[in-house]
């Protein structure tokens, strides 16, 4: 039988995090009063009484959104302490970065991964399916997709798209499905907007979104290409990793396609 853990300290077994305790070091770090704090983010000095004592139901993005500008702006607040009160709030940030914000978070010891990968094909991409790096394997393998950046633009508007993969409907009509499950996660938005409006000019992409199927991930981890420097077919076993990025938690992805023969 496995002991207990015993905890002698005058304060017992440690206690977890919350959110009242973060802001409350938070704000006397910073030497601001409750006061002061609340006026900054427009709601009552109680408020926050209540929402240090945990005594407060779950506050609204807005709410914490407030709160955390004016901390910054007395003294900077991390990225980790950022999210971490988003985190223990409940809450999940609603931002909607850029493909350059995201690429700004693949580091110099990321990019180095993908080169270790070869000669099988890596990539970090993003929800939306748009590439944010890549190794030299999966930039041959998908012609054309890292300058056409996302993976939709490239199924309907890159002619190469067809003559690499061997079954063209079965792939395009997945990241098609997928993305309306997407929308449907994320809420739509400028973004979403955006990119149906450019999808909406090519007719292979109206006719499978039209008939309204949704997916959110591959039945099947096998992927069929065709390598156009040889006219063989292969095979890449697909495998998606979410990573847990601070500024964008669960925004950023790691693909990785182990090469291997047709089947």
């Amino acid at each position: 039988m496995i002991p207990k853990p015993s905890f002698d300290g005058p304060d017992g077994p440690p206690k977890p995090p919350t959110l009242g305790g973060l802001l409350r070091r938070l704000r006397d770090d910073r030497r601001i009063s409750r006061e002061k704090l609340a006026f900054a983010a427009g709601v009552s000095s109680s408020y926050i009484t209540h929402l240090e004592s945990g005594d407060r139901d779950r506050p609204t993005h807005a709410v914490i959104e407030a709160l955390v500008r004016y901390l910054d702006r007395i003294a900077p607040v991390t990225d980790i302490e950022r999210r971490h009160l988003f985190d223990l709030a409940g809450l999940a940030p609603v931002d909607n970065p850029t493909v350059e914000d995201l690429r700004a978070e693949i580091s110099t010891e990321m990019r180095r991964t993908l080169a270790l990968q070869e000669p099988d094909l890596a990539a970090y991409v993003d929800t939306r399916w748009n590439v944010l790096a890549a190794n030299e394997s999966y930039d041959r393998a998908f012609p054309g997709l890292v300058e056409d950046v996302n993976i939709l633009r490239w199924f309907f508007g890159n002619p190469l798209s067809r003559k690499v993969m061997v079954e063209w409907e079965t792939e395009s009509a997945l990241t098609v499905h997928w993305l309306r499950g997407l929308i449907g996660q994320q809420g739509g938005g400028d973004w979403a907007t955006e990119l149906l409006d450019e999808l909406a000019q090519y007719r292979d992409f109206r006719r499978i979104w039209d008939d309204g199927d949704t997916v959110y991930g591959r039945e099947h981890t096998a992927m069929r290409l065709c390598d156009l420097h040889t006219g063989e077919n292969y095979t890449v076993d697909v495998q998606l990793f979410r990573l847990d990025s601070v500024a964008y938690p669960g925004r950023i992805q790691y693909y990785l396609g182990v090469r291997g023969p047709d089947r």
